[in-house]
């Protein structure tokens, strides 16, 4: 069976992907808000979907995510499309947000329940059409129980609705890989620490040891050779390494200079300056956030100041400045960030 699955950007759609992952161990995972991200994930689903064989078995899961009427409307369309052109598809959607109650109304394939969290309905999900999981008390059930009390204000579980708490902050506070670049390596870094967060379950006082250990969690993971070193260092030094193995797909040119430019990475002095030491081929760093705000770095081969002001009235210093492209339109796609951004640069002389 081949599974796709996209799902929420918070604890709940998370844990709805631990559980999938945990179970079926492979398969394409998106995750995404509300709208303009939910319809181009599931756009890419259905271009992946295209171009598999027809003799695949496929599983197309929607979690924690409720759609628009139009949305189903339109999904639904796109399925029965590709059933009719032989291929495979099994759509479930598992949600419990009560807008989403004119679609379940229609649709088969949109399960709706509004006393349960994603996560738990996912799990029982899994339980009764596929069996379950193996030796799941030990860890799973207990972990949801408490993402269920905490995504649905079960405030009166006060176990679980308190180490709920600690896990909602731990995961919506993962900054330290970008969730646009790198989507797939963010979406492993919440699952460990959700896995991690699990052991913690039957120790005395879980949820503050949990919270007391958060940061020693996240350095665990980001540490990849053994040596300790500051949150920030190590951040940097996994960023960097993520970064040169996709650098040639993130690369725009000024003139006779090469830029690395990244989309909504966010707090670039540490991690541009480590880039370009290690990358003495590269003379500067760009990162565009969401609404256009820019930052520049350099590391004294160009004038990074010159070029926030001439594509965007920036300014600033000669190796660290910044601008606001005014007419920068927001997108999850950073194809369409890198062909702005690279029109702009070859416009200046």
């Amino acid at each position: 069976m081949r599974l796709f699955h996209i799902s929420h950007t918070d604890l709940d759609g998370f844990s709805c992907q631990l559980l999938t992952k945990e179970f079926f161990k492979n398969g394409v995972f998106l995750n995404a808000n509300y709208g303009l991200e939910v319809k181009l994930s599931i756009k890419k689903v259905l271009e992946l979907i295209n171009n598999l064989d027809k003799s695949e078995e496929i599983f197309f899961l929607i979690t924690d995510l409720n759609l628009t009427y139009q949305e189903s409307k339109d999904l639904h369309k796109d399925i029965n499309k590709l059933k009719e052109e032989g291929f495979n598809i099994k759509l479930q959607l598992l949600d419990h947000h009560a807008t989403g109650q004119k679609s379940a109304n229609t649709y088969d394939w949109y399960f709706l329940d509004l006393n349960r969290c994603a996560a738990k309905i996912t799990y029982d999900y899994i339980t009764q059409e596929y069996g379950g999981f193996k030796d799941d008390d030990k860890w799973i059930k207990p972990l949801i129980n408490s993402v269920n009390a905490i995504d649905i204000w079960l405030d009166n579980e006060t176990f679980n609705f308190e180490f709920g708490k600690v896990l909602l902050s731990m995961i919506s506070r993962v900054r330290e890989i970008n969730n646009v670049l790198f989507a797939d390596l963010n979406r492993e870094f919440r699952i460990f620490l959700l896995k991690k967060a699990a052991t913690y379950i039957t120790k005395e006082n879980a949820n503050i040891q949990l919270d007391n250990d958060i940061h020693k969690l996240k350095k665990e993971f980001l540490n990849t050779n053994g040596v300790d070193d500051t949150i920030d260092n190590l951040s940097a030094k996994y960023l960097v390494s993520s970064l040169e193995k996709i650098k040639d797909n993130l690369t725009v040119y000024y003139k006779e200079h090469k830029g690395l430019l990244t989309y909504t990475l966010g707090s670039i002095s540490i991690p541009a300056n480590a880039f370009l030491k290690a990358n003495p081929d590269y003379d500067f760093f760009i990162d565009v956030g969401r609404k256009g705000n820019a930052s520049f770095r350099a590391d004294g081969k160009v004038d990074v100041s010159y070029i926030a002001q001439k594509l965007a009235n920036g300014g600033g210093h000669v190796n660290a400045s910044g601008a606001k492209f005014e007419d920068f339109k927001e997108t999850i796609d950073y194809e369409q960030v890198r062909s702005y951004i690279q029109n702009k640069l070859n416009s200046l002389n």
